[in-house]
């Protein structure tokens, strides 16, 4: 047990409760991707108890950040929405050419590199056209809505798993959202138990194919991965803001980005293999 990777999971787990960004992305830019994916993937192995520990260890920061920073968060998008959602594009943009240097891109980067990147900008920004609609609440429960909020945690996993895509938007697209945070503030076991074990399954199995494609089809990966994150800029941007909000929005952005510089100095967690 590390305090490093406590803190770690604790940037993680801040932006669990961010709508439109994605656990993912933050887990590229302090470092950690590659190693949480090894450790999830660890878990169905022999050395699975190391791998345990590990995801225990940033599992208690990330939970400790969602308990704490949830209503702060909560209340700065719903009162300052501009310069909160300015920040965070900070954060996004600045881990971009992060990745383009450790990926070599100049280098590695061919036609094809070029079309996937492409492709997973247009398919991760088509998802601001969910819009802030949250859906209404689930009251008629069947083992069929059992088996679509399984299926619904499963999707929302990848948040974890694919930098650039959201969680909590994957819920709003499936119109699950609302139900969801009821539950959560009802505490209804059977709801939580469904999508829980569905973002479980989902980490594991996931882990493996991304895992595969990351020793595999390390440069095309990283193709998809960055434009899944250029992609998440366009979800998160709030609209242009009128007046002198547009200067603050404006210091927003750029603090945004120099925190992000910075986190990107973190050191990066080794694979264990």
């Amino acid at each position: 047990m590390k305090l490093e990777r406590f803190f770690k999971g604790m940037l993680i787990g801040l932006t669990e409760v961010i709508p439109g960004v994605s656990g993912g992305t933050v887990a590229l830019l302090i470092g950690l991707y590659e190693r949480l994916i090894e450790a999830i993937n660890g878990i169905t192995t022999k050395e699975w108890k190391k791998h345990a520990l590990f995801l225990i260890n940033v599992g208690i920061g990330m939970g400790v950040a969602i308990l704490v920073a949830a209503r702060a968060i909560g209340w700065l998008i719903a009162n300052q929405p501009y310069p909160t959602f300015y920040f965070i594009m900070g954060l996004v943009i600045a881990i971009i050419p992060t990745l383009l240097r450790d990926v070599n891109y100049r280098k590695e980067f061919h036609v094809k590199h070029y079309l996937l990147f492409t492709i997973a900008v247009v398919l991760v920004a088509l998802t601001a056209l969910a819009g802030e609609d949250k859906g209404a609440i689930i009251v008629d429960f069947t083992w069929q809505t059992y088996a679509f909020l399984f299926l619904s945690g499963w999707l929302a996993s990848t948040a974890l798993i694919l930098p650039g895509i959201s969680g909590s938007l994957i819920f709003l697209i499936l119109g699950v959202y609302a139900t969801i945070i009821q539950a959560v503030s009802d505490f209804n076991l059977p709801i939580l138990f469904a999508v829980g074990f569905g973002v479980l399954i989902g980490l594991v199995i996931t882990s493996k194919i991304v895992r595969y494609f990351f020793y595999y089809h390390r440069s095309l990966t990283y193709a998809v991965m960055i434009g899944a994150v250029s992609g998440s800029i366009f979800v998160i941007f709030p609209g242009i803001p009128v007046g002198f909000e547009i200067f603050i929005c404006i210091i927003s952005l750029i603090l945004g980005f120099l925190v992000a510089y910075q986190l990107g100095k973190i050191k990066k967690e080794p694979v264990e293999n």
